[in-house]
């Protein structure tokens, strides 16, 4: 019943301010401005928003300044044009006004219209939160936090982020949260973190909501609930947080807390992997090579472990390799397969490493090389990789690409055949029935001295 009549008062509000814009009132063309902005009263249009909030602007009017700047960064009315954008930002900022100083500083962060400098950006956020403005308040507590412009001062970050955090800021809760989770300025309290992070999340921030259900799920400041897990991750997935849909991914391939759907894991997979998420890649290729939740599809699975590969994920580089070395999903082609090897070999891949070993002593895709290949098996071999192990231990005891050491060659097998391996089992067993008591001996202290000094579980896939 009262719409006719809001309408009518739009319209005459319309009427006012046009009589008195064109009689040069600087508030009248802002809030005529805004009419036509908005579609208060008159048909929205941002040709005539920005006409008058342009002569509003020239006439000084700080928060048609600061309007008139936003309209060229986003190019509303206008060709975006982020030098203009600055302009006004900058007219309005020196008379004082906090958002204005805040946009101006997201330019100069972003160098947008002007010269990068996080230095520049610091000094107007630090302005623009001096006057109580929530997000600049926060934006400075993250500088501070990273030392970003500012040197690094975790107490000013605290008290910069929980002045925004208590006037509601999202960003400033957010990253208050993140400072108690991390333990930075402030005693860790993952109950505390997920107070804020809940605040943030109920506002709908799409970070917050992924950080509650990752709380939920591994019960970290809560009791943890496989079911609002799910539920927190999932709104966060549904506004395209691609961590939170890799982690909806692994819930629902593993039956985490949630029954087990391969073909929703791969659904969600899928849409992080298209953001581009390397693990969700990597994953999403493992589903195509094993056909789980999806007809299996050695091309697909190459495809997507190739764009994981190419982010560095070394697993997936490894998997590549395999492709290659094996001709799935691909022609058969030993040199590439060495190339993948050798990217997640240089990662600290224990596989990897051990397979590189093998295509050296083998001449396979390289120039055979035997100390190249008893270089990368001692690198695997290191890790606790069991056939690294057995492969170097075997090296030693022929002599081929290092001196020939009985003892090194019964320390390794011995190391594989206690991570299992049945080869080195049956190895070991012969070399040692043809070794003397002293060399026996020598050899089981040297696998004690590197037991005390590798305490880690064994490496290797």
């Amino acid at each position: 019943m009262k719409k006719p009549c809001l309408a009518k008062e739009s319209h005459d509000s319309y009427r006012w301010y046009l009589d008195a814009a064109e009689r040069g009132d600087a508030y009248a063309q802002f809030n005529l401005a805004l009419l036509y902005k908005n579609g208060a009263g008159v048909v929205r249009d941002e040709g005539q928003a920005f006409r008058w909030m342009g002569l509003s602007a020239s006439q000084g009017l700080v928060f048609a300044q600061n309007h008139l700047g936003a309209m060229y960064y986003a190019g509303r009315g206008v060709a975006p044009d982020d030098e203009q954008a600055v302009h006004w930002f900058r007219l309005a900022a020196r008379q004082g006004d906090a958002s204005a100083q805040q946009n101006l500083g997201l330019m100069y962060r972003r160098g947008r219209g002007v010269a990068q400098s996080d230095e520049v950006a610091a000094v107007w956020f630090a302005r623009a939160a001096e006057q109580g403005l929530a997000s600049a308040q926060a934006l400075i507590g993250q500088a501070y936090a990273r030392g970003r412009g500012v040197k690094r001062n975790e107490a000013l970050a605290l008290a910069w982020l929980r002045k925004a955090a208590l006037q509601n800021d999202v960003g400033g809760q957010l990253h208050l949260g993140m400072m108690y989770k991390q333990g930075r300025g402030v005693a860790r309290n993952d109950a505390q973190a997920l107070a804020w992070f809940r605040l943030a999340a109920e506002r709908g921030d799409a970070v917050a909501q992924r950080l509650v259900g990752l709380a939920y799920a591994e019960g970290q400041g809560v009791g943890a609930d496989a079911g609002r897990a799910y539920a927190w991750l999932n709104r966060a997935a549904e506004q395209e947080d691609a961590d939170a849909q890799f982690n909806l991914g692994v819930m629902l391939a593993n039956g985490k807390g949630v029954p087990r759907d391969e073909e929703l894991a791969f659904t969600w997979y899928r849409r992080a992997a298209g953001a581009g998420h390397a693990l969700a890649q990597f994953n999403l290729g493992g589903m195509y090579a094993r056909g789980r939740g999806v007809a299996r599809d050695d091309v697909a699975a190459l495809d997507w472990y190739r764009m994981a590969a190419e982010q560095g994920a070394p697993h997936a580089q490894f998997n590549v390799a395999v492709m290659y070395a094996n001709g799935h999903g691909v022609a058969k082609d030993e040199a590439q397969a060495a190339v993948w090897y050798r990217n997640a070999a240089l990662q600290g891949d224990a596989s990897a490493q051990n397979n590189l070993g093998v295509m050296y002593a083998n001449g396979l895709g390289v120039a055979q090389d035997d100390a190249q290949a008893v270089d990368w098996y001692g690198k695997a071999a290191e890790q606790g990789h069991a056939l690294a192990q057995y492969n170097l231990g075997g090296m030693y005891g022929s002599g081929r690409g290092v001196k020939r050491d009985e003892v090194l060659s019964y320390m390794w097998l011995t190391l594989a055949a206690q991570a299992g391996d049945m080869a080195a089992i049956s190895n070991r067993r012969k070399m040692a029935l043809a070794m003397s008591p002293q060399t026996l001996l020598a050899a089981q202290e040297m696998v004690r001295a590197w037991r005390a000094a590798h305490q880690a579980a064994p490496a290797g896939r």
